[in-house]
């Protein structure tokens, strides 16, 4: 039996980190049964989520984990691309993955009212006489990383501007399709209904939420999917 290490559901979200999220509907899309446990990220691999064990086998990463189910039980989430299809398959996840991820978390951890709904929430285990403090020595490391990263040298502008950009780039890609590439779920389905289900929770009015509520067929292809792949699952009405 496969278990996948979580965060754990919040705010009406499969996990709050998308790529937990991500590990949910890859397993899900290739019909593997599996058990969660909500972890302590400080004690995984590499100091992230998510994380499978599979057999005794520890695999972290959600790209990995991808990797790992496809070698061990020959399922091809790709199955019926073509290889330019792929290439553009691959191209939208990194787009989501590797640049949009950090704006849109970024706007979750700056943007006052959705911090108070999801980032605060973490230190609230944390003793009250040094929980500001903790929060503090959290942000600026967040920052640091961020400005190593890039995304944080931009201005808010710049920020929702590459959003937009984004944000437009998939919605064009997706149009009116079932699914990112076609009539069926690739890869690339895993990572963008898991970083837009994130995204579009009800409890979040950052402007990366707001831009995506504005692409119709974006908002129907999370709710779309999140009813096909995960009926033990619902999401508010935003």
């Amino acid at each position: 039996m496969i278990v996948l290490h979580t965060f754990g559901k919040q705010h009406d979200m499969i996990d709050p980190s998308p790529f937990v999220a991500k590990t949910h509907t890859l397993l899900r899309f290739a019909g593997l049964p599996y058990e969660t446990a909500q972890s302590d990220i400080r004690k995984a691999p590499r100091g992230k989520l998510p994380v499978i064990v599979d057999d005794g086998e520890t695999i972290a990463d959600s790209t990995f984990i991808r990797f790992h189910i496809e070698k061990k039980y020959g399922h091809d989430f790709d199955a019926g691309l073509d290889a330019r299809e792929r290439a553009i398959a691959w191209s939208a996840e990194k787009l989501i993955e590797d640049h949009l991820f950090w704006i849109w978390a970024m706007e979750r951890w700056t943007f006052k009212p959705d911090y108070a709904k999801d980032p605060a929430q973490y230190f609230n285990e944390v003793p009250k006489l040094v929980r500001p403090l903790v929060e503090r020595y959290f942000a600026r490391r967040l920052a640091a990383t961020r400005h190593a990263q890039g995304v944080g040298h931009y201005t808010d502008a710049e920020r929702e501007l590459l959003s937009k950009c984004g944000l437009d780039a998939i919605a064009t890609l997706l149009d009116n399709k079932p699914f990112l590439m076609g009539a069926s779920p690739c890869g690339a389905d895993a990572t963008l209904f898991a970083f837009v289900n994130v995204l579009l929770s009800p409890a979040f009015r950052s402007p990366s939420v707001m831009m995506a509520r504005g692409h119709s067929n974006i908002v129907a292809y999370s709710a779309r999917l999140a009813a096909q792949y995960f009926p033990d699952y619902k999401q508010k009405r935003a």
